[in-house]
């Protein structure tokens, strides 16, 4: 299994998983498998919070002088998560764009979404 966890204060918050393998288990444990919505699998996700700061996310990160791995550490992610998320392959969740506001010192990042 492709698994990812996200800890926070050094605690496993949340376990990421492919969505097939994630409707395996569930078919596994005997559970209902949810199916997205036609929308929900074509259109992205809107941002819960206006982080548009975060669309340079490498430049703020080298501004810091950050590594790459130092700050996928610290918000709890890997550091080729965080690459494809700099690069713009992937769209990371509201707990991690959180994470990445906090940490380079973003405002706006105690949004209560």
């Amino acid at each position: 299994m492709d698994i990812q966890i996200i800890s926070r204060n050094g605690e496993p918050e949340y376990a990421v998983l492919p969505w097939d393998q994630y409707q395996a288990l569930l078919k596994a444990a005997g559970q209902h498998q949810p199916t997205l919505p036609p929308s929900a699998s074509t259109a992205p996700a809107a941002p819960e919070q206006d982080l548009r700061p975060l669309a340079d996310l490498r430049g703020l990160r080298e501004a810091k002088g950050l590594a790459i791995e130092t700050l996928a550490r610290t918000v709890g992610i890997s550091p080729s998560y965080l690459g494809l998320i700099e690069s713009g392959e992937r769209q990371p969740d509201a707990a991690i764009r959180r994470s990445l506001a906090w940490e380079l010192g973003v405002a706006g990042w105690r949004d209560e979404s």
